[in-house]
């Protein structure tokens, strides 16, 4: 099983102890594009503090993330589970997982990101401040610049198993899963049960939570059937196609009901 998480806005405090050590991340068919993301962000943060919080989107209060990113070769590295904060995080609480857990995350769960493309829970890297929705004045728009690479080494780390894509809309943009991949991927919306609404801030709650279930359960289904399965077996309400996906090819669409919005 592949999870595929978005990362945090807020992230914690680069650590102490060596810094990014770019080599040692996990998928390497990336290291290419990472580093020209990064040479780009260092530089856009060196050259103009006002332009570069115009281009990263960034608040007057926020001043102090363009020097966050200046010190990204030189900061402290943490794991990335420790590094992306928030609600969704939260919610899973990767620290508190018992052994056999934290196994299964480091090995299941993939975050997306604008400066990194993706990187495994466990890769060492530092704070940082660059959204997918970032457009830097040469590589462009980070969505659309990932697509090629990710469309190389994403289908080779999706193996053979069930994708479970959790994504937000802007970082889903980086990497659309295709023909076989995309019939054994899973996509999960959170609705109100009595209203039907989506929800937003429980939504990323909910998608915490229900990795932390699968995760402390020891769950592996192999597919999206089966993993509809397990998350009932879990108490969640889900609701989903019958058997099949829409179109061939296409992923599933799960809706996880709740009855509280928190």
């Amino acid at each position: 099983m592949l999870v595929l998480l978005p990362p945090s806005e807020g992230k914690a405090t680069s650590g102490r102890g060596a810094p990014l050590k770019p080599g040692s991340l996990s998928l390497p068919g990336l290291a290419g594009a990472r580093e020209a993301v990064l040479a780009e962000l260092v530089d856009l943060c060196a050259a103009d503090e006002d332009k570069a919080r115009e281009v990263l989107g960034l608040s007057e209060g926020l001043r102090g993330e363009v020097a966050k990113n200046l010190e990204l070769r030189t900061a402290g590295a943490r794991p990335a589970g420790e590094i992306y904060t928030g609600v969704l995080y939260d919610a899973l609480d990767l620290a508190s997982l018992d052994a056999a857990a934290k196994r299964g995350a480091a090995r299941s769960l993939l975050v997306f990101s604008g400066l990194w493309g993706a990187v495994r829970v466990t890769d060492r890297i530092p704070s940082y401040r660059c959204s997918m929705g970032v457009r830097l004045p040469g590589l462009g728009a980070l969505g659309a610049y990932w697509r090629t690479p990710m469309a190389s080494v994403l289908p080779e780390a999706a193996g053979s198993g069930l994708v479970l894509d959790l994504r937000s809309a802007a970082y889903a943009t980086a990497w659309k899963p295709k023909g076989e991949v995309a019939a054994r991927t899973a996509t999960v919306r959170v609705l109100h049960a009595p209203t039907r609404k989506v929800v937003s801030h429980f939504n990323k709650a909910t998608k915490g939570r229900i990795v932390r279930s699968l995760l402390t359960d020891g769950a592996a289904p192999k597919d999206p059937a089966a993993l509809v399965e397990a998350l009932r077996d879990l108490g969640y309400v889900v609701e989903a196609q019958a058997q099949a996906p829409a179109r061939a090819g296409t992923p599933w669409a799960l809706d996880v009901l709740v009855d509280e919005v928190h």
